[in-house]
């Protein structure tokens, strides 16, 4: 029994050599530094003691001598005459027992054993350890595949979920591996994907995360033909012939336009290969989409009218006061042009970067009357800002005019009105004054006559 309890003493005390092994094979398994090891863990036990020490301050020191192999943690306490906080100070007599020169004022080490660490400080050690150890990996996963940015890897699949297609994916670089997650809008559509499967993918961007570090994987960025080519032709590798542009609707066509400064070097021809192996390569890569190879020109003009290919251009007209451009076709290739839904001069106006107008030869006409109204328009408009300007100069002396012609009528109107009434009243005074008259005279008109009436008495 003895024996035993021997052996559990001594494991609970820290073995320096073991320590400073278990730290050279995590850095060899996992790629994590010495000196960073030795920073958490000297963490986690100073965490581990104040847990149990509440009253600790900075007062506790890890010793680390790999060459001794030994590793010793120490509390420092200050020697008094009288101990006011034990955690802090240490009483003459107490001192001068483990360092019989101990003076008051000085500075002692007081070892401590890590057996003494109760359950749950040595639990809340091994968590500041282990976490530690997760943030290594995680910032070198992500140290890793930061770097790998805007490149080409190539992943396995580990799972495709059933309900949305998502794709999850293992992917390496230069030792070491980590899960990304691509989505269903990054995929190529019509695309089958199988457990197990092997896919090249971009990497679009790298971002940290609490889980750890995130990467943004895409199966439909232009970047990914960029990377495919660089890997088929190796003129574009080296520098030879470079890709000025590419535009890409992932699964139907792709339009992509080289360069190169070497006049003996056909731009065309290196990507294409001999009998097209290198372009079938990037083709078959992107289950067989349309891939169109134009060359590159600092000329607009020629330039869009490589980008309009295979559709034939009989004029391109830059305007100048935009970036647009009216590009004239033969009327049987008009759709040529345009491609299906349009398609064809919507990836010429990504690739050139212009705004592109197409008309057929018989319609070209309609230009030059979009232009005329145009121009009446702009005449029109000039016209009324020289009226408006002209019309603020007269505006103070019309205004004056206008001003005392209205501070006359009302003078006028009032004297009218003052004279109204007069005129009505002696207009109906007249017949008034008449019509007693009238009635006078009336009665006496018919009134009979004394010789009349004494015949009238005659004959009765």
């Amino acid at each position: 029994m003895a024996k035993r309890s021997a052996k559990a003493a001594k494991s609970n005390e820290l073995d320096g050599a073991e320590f400073f092994a278990a730290i050279a094979l995590i850095e060899q398994e996992k790629g994590i530094p010495k000196s960073y090891m030795m920073e958490k863990i000297t963490q986690a036990l100073i965490t581990a003691y104040k847990r149990d020490h509440e009253g600790i301050t900075d007062n506790v020191v890890i010793d680390a001598n790999e060459a001794a192999g030994t590793v010793r943690m120490f509390v420092k306490k200050d020697v008094v005459e009288e101990v006011d906080n034990p955690y802090t100070e240490i009483s003459l007599t107490e001192a001068r027992a483990s360092l019989p020169t101990a003076q008051i004022g000085d500075v002692v080490r007081m070892e401590i054993k890590p057996r003494n660490f109760g359950r749950i400080a040595a639990q809340t050690a091994r968590q500041v350890i282990i976490q530690g150890m997760r943030e290594a990996e995680h910032n070198m996963i992500y140290d890793m595949f930061s770097s790998k940015e805007h490149e080409m890897l190539l992943g396995t699949v580990t799972r495709v979920d059933p309900r949305n297609g998502a794709v999850s994916l293992r992917i390496s670089s230069n030792g070491e591996t980590t899960d990304a997650y691509l989505s269903p809008s990054e995929q190529v559509r019509g695309e089958v994907i199988r457990e197990g499967d092997r896919v090249k993918v971009y990497v679009v961007e790298v971002r940290r995360a609490s889980r750890g570090p995130q990467v943004l994987i895409s199966r439909t960025h232009p970047g990914l033909v960029k990377r495919l080519f660089e890997l088929e032709v190796p003129e574009i590798y080296d520098g030879t012939v470079e890709i000025r542009s590419i535009a890409r609707e992932a699964g139907s066509r792709t339009k992509i336009a080289v360069w190169s400064a070497d006049e003996n070097v056909d731009p065309i021809g290196a990507c294409v290969g001999p009998k097209g192996q290198r372009v079938n390569n990037v083709v078959a890569e992107l289950l067989n989409e349309k891939v169109d190879i134009i060359k590159y020109s600092d000329d607009p003009a020629v330039y869009i009218a490589a980008a309009l290919s295979p559709a034939d251009v009989l004029s391109v007209v830059p305007m100048e006061e935009s970036k647009s451009c009216r590009v004239m076709v033969p009327d049987d290739q008009l759709s040529l042009a345009i491609g299906k839904e349009g398609q064809n001069a919507r990836l010429a106006a990504k690739l050139t970067g212009y705004k592109i107008d197409i008309k057929s030869q018989s319609s070209a006409h309609e230009w030059e009357e979009e232009d005329a109204a145009a121009a009446a328009e702009a005449a029109l408009a000039a016209a009324q800002a020289a009226l408006e300007a002209d019309g603020e100069d007269l505006d103070d002396p019309l205004d004056a005019a206008l001003d005392d012609s209205a501070m006359e009528a009302p003078e006028a109107e009032a004297s009218e009105e003052a004279a109204a009434p007069d005129a009505e009243v002696s207009d109906k005074a007249a017949p008034e004054e008449a019509l007693p008259d009238m009635e006078d005279s009336a009665p006496q008109e018919d009134a009979p006559q004394p010789e009349e009436a004494e015949a009238n008495e005659e004959t009765l």
